[in-house]
């Protein structure tokens, strides 16, 4: 199979994403200097853009992308990002996606403020238009992201996070706004609540595909990804290869790794340790088949939804997830 390009699926979109870029940049205009200033970063370091492509996609396979539809893209953006900014602050981060932060170049009360700012021109955006529907399903969303956040949070003192608990937390921290992305899509045509349905578990199922794989590169030893290897050990988060590892293990050895994990992963030669613990237990085998599962089941939800371009291109987004690099 020849490699799927991000480029090439984005192209199939490409007049809707011209637009977007329009009324986005539209959207977050502020007559205060210093806000409209950080407010041109932030458009400047726009990465993969890949939220408002689910949007347009999702609107074409029942539909046609409308105003609605530029209004839906924008306020997942608006929404999202408000929280992204948010989150740096949390975490005391200086970079996201290469670049500094909002918080490194001009502090935590200003990045707070400016993360209000964002939140209230994507309400004010839905609100001012009548778009009920489209805001309760991203503010869902975003609910969803915070609960599942702290479950993340509660559960991470003592390391105590199951398969299922894993599931719950990555289902609500990242596969939900991928959802909201594909219902959003689906809603503003018009189409009826079982379409948008179908579309929001569509989004679901390859945005918890899309975190699987995102787990899978800590066990990597690959240079062309996009993290260093054994990151989320030494950052104490229990991902599904090594919740599956553990379970497999005897009490004693279990007790080996989790002592490790808890008290030495300062040291690069214990973190090498639980990767090969990882390894040697079949979990990356595991976590593969997971993903593939997830894949398989994405495909499914998309079957009721008539062939064309946009479907095509749905499904080349869900082998880009698998596939990717980084």
């Amino acid at each position: 199979m020849s490699e799927i390009r991000l480029d090439d699926i984005r192209n199939v979109v490409k007049d809707d994403m011209k637009d977007f870029e329009k009324k986005f940049r539209d959207s977050m205009k502020s007559k205060v200097m210093l806000l409209d200033k950080i407010m041109s970063y932030i458009v400047k370091r726009n990465g993969k853009q890949m939220r408002p492509m689910f949007v347009f996609l999702s609107a074409h396979l029942a539909g046609n992308v409308n105003d609605s539809t530029q209004r839906g893209a924008a306020l997942i953006e608006l929404l999202h990002t408000a929280t992204l900014v948010h989150d740096d602050v949390v975490d005391d981060s200086d970079y996201r996606r290469g670049m500094f932060s909002i918080n490194a170049l001009w502090k935590n009360k200003i990045a707070v403020l400016v993360g209000d700012y964002l939140l209230s021109k994507g309400l004010l955006l839905s609100i001012n238009h009548g778009d009920f529907h489209l805001l309760k399903i991203v503010s869902n969303a975003v609910r969803e992201m915070s609960e599942g956040e702290l479950l993340q949070i509660e559960k991470a003192r003592n390391l105590n996070i199951n398969e299922e608990i894993y599931f719950e937390i990555i289902r609500q921290k990242t596969a939900s706004l991928i959802a909201s992305c594909c219902a959003v899509g689906v809603s503003s045509t018009g189409a009826d609540e079982a379409l948008v349905e179908r579309a929001k578990m569509f989004g679901e199922k390859i945005g918890m595909a899309f975190q699987v794989k995102d787990d899978l590169f800590d066990y990597e030893t690959s240079e062309m990804i996009g993290k260093p290897v054994g990151i989320d050990i030494k950052e104490r988060k229990m991902t599904l290869p090594l919740i599956y590892a553990l379970n497999k293990a005897s009490w004693l050895e279990k007790k080996r790794i989790m002592f490790i994990i808890k008290n030495q992963t300062h040291k690069s030669a214990k973190v090498k340790e639980v990767l090969q613990f990882v390894r040697e237990s079949g979990g990356i085998e595991y976590t593969r088949t997971v993903m593939e599962n997830f894949r398989e089941e994405a495909y499914g939800f998309l079957e009721e939804f008539q062939d064309s371009v946009y479907k095509k291109a749905l499904r080349d987004l869900v082998d880009y997830t698998i596939a990717r690099k980084h």
